[in-house]
C-alpha cells in the first residue's frame, strides 16, 4: 500500500488542482470522482492479472504471457519511457513548487540547479545501494502526507462552499485536457507488482494492495480539490494553489508549510521513480536489448548503476526544456499503453492460465477490460498532435531495438 500511495501522490495532488479548474471550472471537481472511477476500471484490470503471478514484471509480465515477445517487448519499453518522462515531469514540477519560496527557482540557471542537484543526489543515493533507496522513499513517503492531511482538516473551519460555483474556465482544452492531467495525477499504481517476486503473498497482496490504495487516494484528492476551489478565489490562476490557499488561512507560515509539503512529496515520488526506473531498463538491457552495458553491476555497489545513468541522461534535459504540464501529459500518452495491454490481456490469461482458489476475478466477464481500452483511448483522443507523434515515434524505436536484438 505504501509502495502505490508513495507513487500515485506526488506533484499532481499539489499542482493540478488550478490546472484542472483553470480548464473546467466548477466541474472539475466531478472532474476528479470520474477520473478515479475511471482508473478504478483499469485497476481492476491489474489486480485480476496480479492473481496469476507471483514474479515480478506487472505489465510487462502480464502482456508478453497472453501476446507473446514483440507485444511484451513494446510494453516495457513505454513503461520505462513513462518512467524516464515521469522523472523529468516530476523534477520541473519541483522547480515550479519551489518557486513559491524562491521566484527564480522557475528560471535560467537557479531553475537548472533545482533540477539538477535532486537528480544527482537521488542518483548517488541509489548507486550506493538498494537499502539507502528504499530508506529515502519511505521517509518521504511518511513526510509527503501530514501536510495534506493539515490542510484540509484546517480548512474545514474556513471553507465558504459558495466559492466552488464562482470558479471560472480561464484556458482551452475542456474535458480532453483536464482528463490527461487528471489522470497522470492517479498514475503510478502499475508499479505496485513490479516487485511481486518479493511480496509474501503476491497473489493476494497485489489486489488488497491496489483496492485500499485507489479509495484513499481518490478520498484525498476529493478533499483537496474541495478545500482549494472553497477558499482561493479564481484558483485556477495560481501555479501553487495549496500554498496559495493555506496562506489565507493559516497565515505566511502555512503557504510555506504547504511549500516545504509539496517539495518532499514531489521529491518523495521521483525518488521512487529514480529507483524504479532504471529496472526496468536494466532487465531490457539483460534481455539482450540495446547495449550489454545496460545490464552491468556495480561491483562494490551490487545496482544496476549504468541504466540508472542512462536513465538520468534522458531524463535531465527533458526537465531542463519542458514544463511540468506538458512532460506531464507526455508522460500519460506513453502510460496507457501500460493500461491498454493489461486490460487486454486479462482475457486471454483467463484462458490460458488458472487462477488460484479463492482468487479476485472482476465481473461481468469482459465488459470491464473493454471499457478500461476504451477509456485508454478516450484518453488518449485529449492529448496534442505532438505528444500523439511522439508516442509514435517512440513505438517506432521499440520495434527498431526488438529488431536489433542480441543473440
Amino acid at each position: 500500500m505504501a509502495l502505490a500511495i508513495n507513487d500515485v501522490v506526488g506533484s499532481g495532488v499539489y499542482l493540478l488542482p488550478a490546472a484542472a479548474v483553470a480548464l473546467l471550472g466548477p466541474a472539475s471537481l466531478g472532474a476528479v470522482v470520474l477520473a478515479g472511477a475511471a482508473v478504478g476500471l483499469v485497476v481492476l484490470c491489474f489486480a485480476e492479472a496480479a492473481t496469476y503471478f507471483d514474479e515480478p514484471g506487472s505489465a510487462y509480465l502480464y502482456t508478453r504471457t497472453a501476446f507473446g515477445d514483440v507485444a511484451g517487448f513494446q510494453v516495457g519499453w513505454m513503461t520505462w519511457l513513462t518512467r524516464v518522462t515521469s522523472v523529468a515531469s516530476l523534477s520541473a514540477g519541483f522547480a515550479q513548487a519551489l518557486g513559491y519560496l524562491l521566484p527564480d527557482a522557475e528560471v535560467g540557471l537557479s531553475r537548472a540547479l533545482v533540477i539538477s542537484v535532486p537528480l544527482a543526489i537521488l542518483a548517488v543515493i541509489n548507486v550506493v545501494g538498494v537499502e539507502a533507496g528504499a530508506r529515502t522513499s519511505v521517509v518521504l513517503a511518511i513526510a509527503k502526507l501530514l501536510p495534506l492531511f493539515v490542510f484540509v482538516a484546517a480548512g474545514i473551519f474556513v471553507a465558504d462552499v459558495s466559492l466552488i460555483a464562482t470558479q471560472e474556465v480561464s484556458q482551452a482544452g475542456g474535458w480532453g485536457a483536464a482528463a490527461l492531467l487528471l489522470l497522470y495525477a492517479f498514475a503510478g499504481f502499475e508499479n505496485t507488482a513490479a516487485a511481486a517476486g518479493e511480496f509474501r503473498d503476491p497473489k493476494r497482496d497485489v489486489p488488497f494492495a491496489l483496492f485500499v490504495h485507489l479509495g484513499l487516494v481518490v478520498l484525498l484528492y476529493v478533499a483537496v480539490q474541495a478545500t482549494v476551489m472553497a477558499i482561493l478565489p479564481d484558483s485556477g490562476s495560481s501555479k501553487t494553489p495549496l500554498a496559495d490557499a493555506a496562506r489565507l488561512f493559516l497565515g505566511p507560515w502555512g503557504g510555506t508549510f504547504l511549500t516545504v509539503g509539496a517539495v518532499i512529496s514531489i521529491l518523495g515520488t521521483n525518488a521512487n521513480t529514480v529507483f524504479a526506473a532504471p529496472r526496468y531498463l536494466f532487465a531490457l538491457g539483460r534481455d539482450g536489448y540495446g547495449p550489454e552495458g545496460l545490464a552491468a553491476i556495480h561491483p562494490r555497489f551490487r545496482t544496476p548503476w549504468v541504466a540508472l545513468l542512462a536513465t538520468l541522461a534522458i531524463a535531465w534535459p527533458l526537465a531542463l526544456y519542458g514544463s511540468f504540464f506538458g512532460l506531464a501529459a507526455l508522460s500519460v500518452v506513453a502510460r496507457l499503453f501500460t493500461y491498454v495491454g493489461t486490460a487486454a490481456a486479462v482475457p486471454v490469461l483467463r484462458r490460458k492460465l488458472k487462477a488460484p482458489e479463492g482468487a479476485f476475478r472482476i465481473p461481468f466477464g469482459p465488459v470491464v477490460p473493454a471499457a478500461a481500452i476504451l477509456l485508454a483511448f478516450a484518453f488518449a483522443s485529449g492529448a496534442s498532435r505532438e505528444n500523439l507523434v511522439s508516442a509514435a515515434a517512440a513505438l517506432a524505436a521499440g520495434f527498431v531495438v526488438y529488431r536489433l536484438r542480441r543473440k
